[in-house]
């Protein structure tokens, strides 16, 4: 599972998903992305489980980024506790994906082979997702 090698803080607040991401709007690595259409925090398992899917309809061709990683710990309280006495210990590591940010990139396969491939991908998802491509004139912008 992904997660960081160390941390500032162990435990951390709740936070917001509110409002469009600050970053990762853009298409940075690839031709083809998959883009959030709602706020969610995805946990290492559901990106774990996107990466399988993707690497083995890839099958050796084209190239497959990943633009989430989990750096944020979620805590629970063990079941059956009484309220009170602090809060729990980590139990999950998510990332906040808020709308229109990249979850992953993909180059190097034909326009099909990229949406087939980020469909199945999708079902992986908690969160509703879009097919987006980069343009040939966003790119060529004069200096």
């Amino acid at each position: 599972m992904l997660m960081p090698k160390k941390t500032k803080f162990r435990k951390v607040q709740k936070g917001t998903m509110r409002g469009r991401s600050k970053g990762a709007r853009t298409l940075e690595f690839g031709e083809y992305g998959l883009q959030a259409v709602e706020p969610v925090r995805l946990t290492a398992q559901q990106i774990e489980a996107i990466r399988v899917t993707v690497t083995r309809k890839l099958k050796k061709v084209g190239k497959f980024f990943l633009r989430v990683f989990p750096d944020k710990p979620v805590t629970k309280k063990p079941a059956e506790t009484r309220m009170g006495k602090g809060k729990g210990n980590p139990e999950v590591w998510v990332s906040v994906v808020k709308r229109e940010r990249i979850i992953c990139e993909l180059a190097g396969l034909t326009e099909v082979e990229a949406r087939e491939i980020f469909k199945a991908a999708s079902y992986k998802l908690p969160m509703k997702t879009r097919f987006v491509k980069k343009e040939a004139a966003a790119t060529a912008q004069p200096q």
